[in-house]
């Protein structure tokens, strides 16, 4: 898949089965996301991987953030199916270590960087993805999960796997309601 192509057209799929990337596809996929930009040479990632066993794991570290919140039976059931989206979800971790030169800020976008890095090189190999966030992430009980400490975050979850549909048209856009010139 030509790398242009692949950017202009990227998309994320939500209904994704089996099978997950594995081997080679799996490592170029990390691989990927640690050639995300890292001012100063500080891999602030961690990449988490669940699948099989963990996916049950993970779902119990959401719904026990939920529960601490005393959350209806509603959320407990969606946070409880959420990670079962997909044969593999990668949480995404900014580790951020202290620097005079590199803000916790950039080591977040670097971060997320990955995750678009890991997305596209599932795509260039024939799987799909899409990458979910939401409140929890943001939840002590899931950061001590995680094992989260100083200004560590999960900038997302990104979901992989195959995709089950086809891929919805890409949305046109008018540049010149994004682009400035100086």
């Amino acid at each position: 898949m030509d790398a242009l192509d692949l950017l202009l057209n990227r998309r994320s799929i939500a209904k994704l089965s089996h099978p997950a990337p594995e081997g080679q596809a799996l490592e170029n996929i990390v691989r990927a996301g640690l050639r995300a930009p890292d001012h100063a040479g500080l891999t602030p990632w961690r990449f988490v991987i669940a699948q099989g066993e963990g996916l049950s794991k993970l779902s119990d570290i959401l719904v026990a953030a939920a529960q601490a919140e005393n959350s209806d039976e509603s959320v407990l059931k969606k946070l409880k199916n959420a990670p079962f989206r997909a044969p593999m979800v990668i949480t995404v971790i900014a580790k951020v270590t202290p620097h005079e030169k590199v803000p916790a800020l950039e080591q977040y976008l670097s971060a997320g960087c990955a995750v678009q890095a890991m997305q596209m090189a599932a795509v260039a190999q024939g799987f799909q993805g899409f990458w979910r966030s939401g409140e929890w992430m943001f939840h002590q009980s899931v950061h001590r999960a995680f094992g989260l400490e100083g200004d560590d975050e999960i900038v997302g979850f990104l979901y992989l796997g195959t995709s089950e549909c086809t891929p919805a048209k890409v949305p046109e856009r008018d540049l010149s309601k994004f682009v400035e010139y100086m």
